[in-house]
Protein backbone atom coordinates (compact mmCIF):
# COMPACT_ATOMS: atom_id res chain seq x y z
CA UNK A 1 0.00 0.00 0.00
CA UNK A 2 2.71 2.28 0.47
CA UNK A 3 3.09 2.36 -3.38
CA UNK A 4 -0.44 3.72 -4.16
CA UNK A 5 -0.23 6.42 -1.28
CA UNK A 6 2.66 7.92 -3.30
CA UNK A 7 1.27 7.24 -5.77
CA UNK A 8 -2.02 9.58 -4.72
CA UNK A 9 0.15 12.21 -3.21
CA UNK A 10 2.19 12.61 -6.30
CA UNK A 11 -1.09 12.80 -7.96
CA UNK A 12 -2.25 15.80 -5.93
CA UNK A 13 0.64 17.49 -6.35
CA UNK A 14 0.54 17.21 -10.14
CA UNK A 15 -3.34 18.25 -10.44
CA UNK A 16 -2.32 21.42 -8.25
CA UNK A 17 0.46 22.73 -10.96
CA UNK A 18 -0.89 21.63 -14.03
CA UNK A 19 -1.63 24.26 -16.44
CA UNK A 20 -5.01 23.87 -19.21
CA UNK A 21 -5.76 25.97 -21.82
CA UNK A 22 -8.89 26.22 -23.88
CA UNK A 23 -8.10 25.39 -27.95
CA UNK A 24 -9.94 26.79 -30.63
CA UNK A 25 -11.64 23.66 -31.32
CA UNK A 26 -13.14 23.66 -27.38
CA UNK A 27 -10.54 20.77 -26.37
CA UNK A 28 -8.30 20.96 -23.54
CA UNK A 29 -4.45 21.63 -24.12
CA UNK A 30 -2.71 19.57 -21.36
CA UNK A 31 0.51 21.51 -20.88
CA UNK A 32 3.64 18.62 -20.86
CA UNK A 33 6.17 20.79 -18.36
CA UNK A 34 8.64 20.50 -16.08
CA UNK A 35 6.23 22.28 -13.70
CA UNK A 36 3.48 19.67 -13.80
CA UNK A 37 5.72 16.97 -12.83
CA UNK A 38 6.47 15.18 -16.34
CA UNK A 39 9.10 15.38 -18.82
CA UNK A 40 8.08 17.04 -21.94
CA UNK A 41 8.76 13.94 -23.96
CA UNK A 42 5.73 11.19 -23.19
CA UNK A 43 8.63 8.63 -24.21
CA UNK A 44 10.13 9.42 -21.21
CA UNK A 45 7.43 9.01 -18.74
CA UNK A 46 6.88 6.45 -15.70
CA UNK A 47 3.53 4.78 -14.98
CA UNK A 48 3.44 6.97 -12.85
CA UNK A 49 3.40 9.82 -15.05
CA UNK A 50 1.15 8.32 -17.46
CA UNK A 51 -1.12 7.65 -14.42
CA UNK A 52 -1.30 10.96 -13.06
CA UNK A 53 -1.62 12.87 -16.79
CA UNK A 54 -4.62 10.82 -17.28
CA UNK A 55 -5.81 11.88 -13.81
CA UNK A 56 -5.48 15.56 -14.03
CA UNK A 57 -7.26 15.16 -17.79
CA UNK A 58 -10.64 14.24 -15.80
CA UNK A 59 -9.90 10.02 -16.05
CA UNK A 60 -9.70 9.17 -12.55
CA UNK A 61 -11.47 6.25 -12.57
CA UNK A 62 -9.65 5.22 -16.04
CA UNK A 63 -5.86 6.07 -15.21
CA UNK A 64 -5.89 3.07 -12.84
CA UNK A 65 -6.25 0.69 -15.66
CA UNK A 66 -3.22 2.26 -16.82
CA UNK A 67 -1.29 1.78 -13.64
CA UNK A 68 -2.95 -1.95 -13.51
CA UNK A 69 -1.41 -2.82 -16.71
CA UNK A 70 2.16 -0.89 -16.06
CA UNK A 71 1.81 1.57 -19.45
CA UNK A 72 4.40 3.78 -19.49
CA UNK A 73 5.31 6.76 -21.77
CA UNK A 74 6.89 4.24 -24.44
CA UNK A 75 3.65 2.10 -24.23
CA UNK A 76 1.27 4.74 -24.73
CA UNK A 77 2.93 6.08 -27.58
CA UNK A 78 2.57 2.08 -29.02
CA UNK A 79 -1.44 1.96 -28.43
CA UNK A 80 -3.50 1.49 -31.15
CA UNK A 81 -6.97 2.42 -30.66
CA UNK A 82 -8.03 -1.04 -30.17
CA UNK A 83 -5.75 -1.61 -27.25
CA UNK A 84 -7.17 1.63 -25.79
CA UNK A 85 -10.69 -0.10 -26.54
CA UNK A 86 -10.38 -3.59 -25.32
CA UNK A 87 -7.83 -4.32 -23.71
CA UNK A 88 -7.84 -2.11 -20.75
CA UNK A 89 -11.06 -3.05 -20.27
CA UNK A 90 -12.85 0.04 -19.72
CA UNK A 91 -15.77 1.67 -20.53
CA UNK A 92 -16.35 2.65 -24.19
CA UNK A 93 -17.35 5.98 -23.56
CA UNK A 94 -14.22 6.72 -21.73
CA UNK A 95 -12.10 4.93 -23.84
CA UNK A 96 -13.14 6.50 -26.75
CA UNK A 97 -12.82 9.79 -25.48
CA UNK A 98 -8.97 8.84 -23.96
CA UNK A 99 -7.65 7.25 -27.63
CA UNK A 100 -8.72 10.08 -29.45
CA UNK A 101 -8.43 13.44 -27.08
CA UNK A 102 -5.10 12.41 -25.82
CA UNK A 103 -3.48 9.33 -26.45
CA UNK A 104 -3.64 9.66 -30.34
CA UNK A 105 -2.86 14.01 -30.22
CA UNK A 106 0.22 12.43 -28.00
CA UNK A 107 1.17 10.27 -30.65
CA UNK A 108 1.41 12.93 -33.56
CA UNK A 109 2.91 15.60 -31.13
CA UNK A 110 5.63 12.75 -30.57
CA UNK A 111 5.84 11.47 -33.70
CA UNK A 112 6.23 15.69 -35.65
CA UNK A 113 8.67 16.29 -32.61
CA UNK A 114 10.98 13.87 -33.35
CA UNK A 115 11.08 14.12 -37.31
CA UNK A 116 12.60 17.58 -37.11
Amino acid sequence: MRGFAELKETSTLSMLSVDMENKENGSLDVKNSVENGRPPDPADWAVTDVVNYFRTAGFEEQASAFQEQEIDGKSLLLMTRNDVLTGLALKLGPALKIYEYHVKPLQTQHLKNNSL
